[in-house]
């Protein structure tokens, strides 16, 4: 028997955003070969600090961790930042650098306390999520992949697995509200997930 555990965010912790459709979870349940499950601990709001807590009491048939983190905290670190003036382009550089700087600190302690437990981890990027206001859009995806390049220079130097969430979700269907998947985003994600435990190298798309 295997057990794959969701950490993380809304992402993965999406029910209340499309029931009565199916949640990530479920998709997951459904897409998993017999003697395989899946749990939920990921939590909705969450933001990196708090999924070492997530870690807390796994269960002991637990065999793989799948970790989607970071949307909140770039909305809550970087969200001001894209709104704020600057008198010359290179302050957004400074900036941007800034707030990625210390996600990609608060990230890396979350990698390490995940690899502790001895257990095979896959990791997800940020996708770029579906906001109505388009420049906001264009800005946002530039301090998504910047989060990202955090997210991917970590999975590479770890030889983990990763899923690029960005191809995932890239759709305006994939998502129920600007920042949580729909359930067709969900199903994507779910069998992105199947794929890179399954094969357990590279990155899945």
């Amino acid at each position: 028997m295997a057990h794959i555990i969701l950490l993380g965010d809304s992402v993965f912790d999406n029910l209340k955003y499309v029931q009565p459709e199916p949640d990530v979870l479920a998709h997951l349940q459904e897409a998993l070969p017999g003697g395989w499950k899946a749990s939920l601990r990921a939590v909705d709001g969450a933001v990196t600090n708090d999924v070492v807590g997530q870690l807390a009491d796994l269960p002991a048939d637990a065999t793989h961790l799948v970790l989607s983190v970071g949307g909140n905290d770039l909305l809550g670190i970087a969200g001001d930042m894209l709104r704020t003036r600057v008198s010359v382009s290179s302050e957004v550089f400074v900036l941007l650098a800034r707030v990625t700087g210390v996600f990609e600190s608060m990230y890396r302690r979350l990698v390490e306390a995940c690899l502790s437990r001895g257990l095979p981890l896959v990791v997800c990027t940020i996708y770029n999520g579906n906001f109505a206001d388009q420049e906001f859009q264009a800005m946002a995806r530039v301090a998504v992949a910047a989060f990202n390049d955090a997210i991917l220079r970590l999975a590479l130097e770890k030889g983990l697995p990763a899923i690029d969430l960005r191809l995932v979700c890239a759709l305006a269907e994939d998502y129920a509200n600007p920042i949580e998947p729909s359930a067709i985003g969900g199903n994507k994600i779910a069998r992105a997930i199947w794929r890179a435990v399954s094969s357990e190298k590279g990155v899945s798309d």
